[in-house]
């Protein structure tokens, strides 16, 4: 550049500055151009066999950015439908039924071994479909542990009148079919009737979208956020949909789920969240001063509030940003997660001064306490994992 006429030194080091800046981020042409034809196929697909694309990336797991559970909200936001798994209706992989839904596999659901899902879509396949819990049990090969995770992930409830609780129950007293040791095959229970179960109080939204998540680490049922959206309603807050209505510059609050975590070298201790809700997704920009003070719910909290200001620079293409200024835990509140009668009215004082998330509820009938336990740690424990760049997937 020092050598072509009109350059001067000055001009020559600044434009030198920028391509050396430039390499700290930057990628070679190959690079650039591989990567822009694999976005393009996968774009193609994605238009025109959406189902057929969603059944290939949730059967690759893990892989990619995002977790299956945000493949699975993205997909239904574009109208496609996806069923939970079912022992009625599921494969060992994901597939897509005849009017183009896509049925999560059954080998979705944690805590069964591969040979047991296997055995127990071969059976239905070869001796037809399950009739009842008994029949399951005394048919599938699978043990009861593997019979307790289906029924508790939904995959029953066509069997148990839509109450994973009744299958739960009534599997866990059932006789299931044996193995043969050393043999192709399973010795067969009999199919005896189960007693009828005991009056079980109905699982909430809450409680049913917590056990998908625990038993097959998504949900296909309403988005956590959805169940949440009248509390953030009432606290102000919009859904990430209608930030595309409001102005650059608008203070906003919106809540949502922790998608991804970004904290490059490059990026000057500046933070960057991906949010999802119900409605789609927020690049959520936290500078190092907010980390610092937020910094144990910026790392760890699945379910946050932010607060700031909606950022649209015609030079990014119109793209939609919130520059935060406050990150808080998203808080259920007043749901009730369990409740343990406590007939000591001493003892439940001082539980109740030990632990903050524990409330008085008014004496039930026949006397006694009744402590309710609130807040939203029962889904930290089961959230989906988050990317965090450099250290890949975690809690």
């Amino acid at each position: 550049m020092a050598r072509h006429p009109g350059v001067t030194v000055e001009q020559a080091e600044a434009v030198f500055t920028m391509v050396s800046g430039f390499s700290g981020f930057g990628f070679p042409k190959a690079h650039g151009a591989a990567f822009g034809l694999l976005a393009y196929q996968s774009t193609w697909l994605r238009v025109h066999y959406g189902p057929e694309f969603l059944c290939a990336l949730l059967d690759e797991q893990p892989m990619g950015f995002y977790p299956p559970d945000a493949l699975v909200h993205e997909a239904q936001r574009r109208g496609i439908s996806v069923l939970a798994p079912e022992v009625n209706a599921g494969e060992v992989g994901c597939t897509v039924t005849a009017d183009g839904a896509v049925q999560v596999g059954l080998g979705y659901v944690l805590g069964v071994r591969a040979d047991e899902i296997a055995a127990l879509v071969a059976t239905r396949q070869e001796g037809g479909a399950f009739t009842s819990l008994e029949d399951l049990a005394s048919r599938a090969g699978a043990g009861r542990a593997a019979l307790e995770r289906l029924a508790w992930s939904g995959a029953c409830d066509g069997l148990a009148g839509g109450d994973r609780r009744v299958a739960l129950w009534q599997l866990g007293v059932t006789a299931p079919g044996v193995r043969a040791r050393g043999r192709a095959g399973v010795q067969l229970a009999l199919a005896l009737d189960l007693p009828a179960p005991p009056k079980l109080q109905p699982l909430s939204a809450w409680d049913e979208m917590v056990a998908d998540y625990a038993t097959t680490g998504l949900t296909a049922s309403t988005h956590p956020i959805g169940l949440l959206r009248p509390r953030l309603r009432a606290g102000g807050a919009v859904d990430i949909g209608a930030l595309a209505r409001l102005g650059h510059g608008t203070d906003v609050r919106v809540g949502g789920l922790v998608v991804a975590r970004q904290r490059p070298g490059t990026a000057k201790g500046i933070t960057f969240l991906l949010l999802e809700d119900e409605h789609g997704t927020v690049n959520v920009i936290v500078s190092p001063q907010i980390y610092e003070r937020e910094r144990l719910t910026v790392r760890t909290e699945p379910l946050v509030v932010i607060e700031g200001r909606l950022e649209r620079h015609a030079s990014a293409g119109g793209a939609i940003n919130i520059v935060a200024r406050g990150v808080t835990r998203l808080e259920v509140g007043d749901r009730v997660a369990a409740q343990v009668k406590d007939f000591s009215l001493l003892d439940a004082i001082e539980l109740a001064r030990q632990s903050a998330v524990q409330e008085f509820v008014s004496p039930p009938p026949g006397g006694g306490e009744v402590l309710a336990a609130t807040g939203t740690d029962d889904f930290r424990a089961v959230a989906p994992p988050v990317m965090n760049f450099g250290a890949g997937r975690s809690r």
